[in-house]
């Protein structure tokens, strides 16, 4: 699977190791950084990065890690076709990617530890979008809402 991940400075020491798992694991990885722990930064322009990398197609699924993982989560969720979900358990990991077909995992380095990171990880990426209509129905609410805010002008992140 092609991985686009990212972090800012408070992401960073569980972004690089969650970078050697997917390795370990043998995905290929788009590295969005930081790679300058100590400069402080700013998630959106992470999220931003890694949003457009799954919009595009670069890549199939995106991670972000910042300290919470909540604001990495509502910065990509104003892209276009990005459903982001902040995780902090396995269960919502898998079941964001199986019901609700998120295309970006959000973790919080300052919520969750180094284990539960990567069990986390493995669950979203190993899950699969079902499919099923109920699911299939949800998802055209939530893009018809998208549609209806770009053409009312309501939307202005776009």
């Amino acid at each position: 699977m092609r991985i686009a991940i990212g972090a800012d400075h408070a992401g960073f020491p569980l972004n690089e190791r969650i970078i050697a798992e997917l390795g370990r694991l043998g995905h290929d990885l788009i590295d969005f950084g930081t790679h300058y722990p100590k400069v402080v930064d700013d998630y959106p322009d992470y999220a931003k990065s890694v949003g457009e990398a799954v919009q595009t197609g670069t890549a199939d699924i995106g991670i972000l890690v910042c300290g919470s993982g909540v604001g990495a989560a509502v910065a990509a969720n104003k892209m276009l076709r990005i459903r982001a979900a902040a995780c902090s358990d396995t269960y919502s990991a898998h079941q964001s990617r199986e019901h609700d077909d998120c295309n970006i995992l959000c973790l919080g380095a300052r919520v969750i530890g180094e284990a539960l990171a990567l069990e986390i990880v493995r669950a979203f990426i190993q899950a699969r979008f079902t499919g099923e209509e109920r699911h299939l129905r949800r998802l055209a609410k939530i893009a018809a809402i998208e549609e209806d805010a770009i053409a009312t002008g309501l939307n202005r992140d776009r």
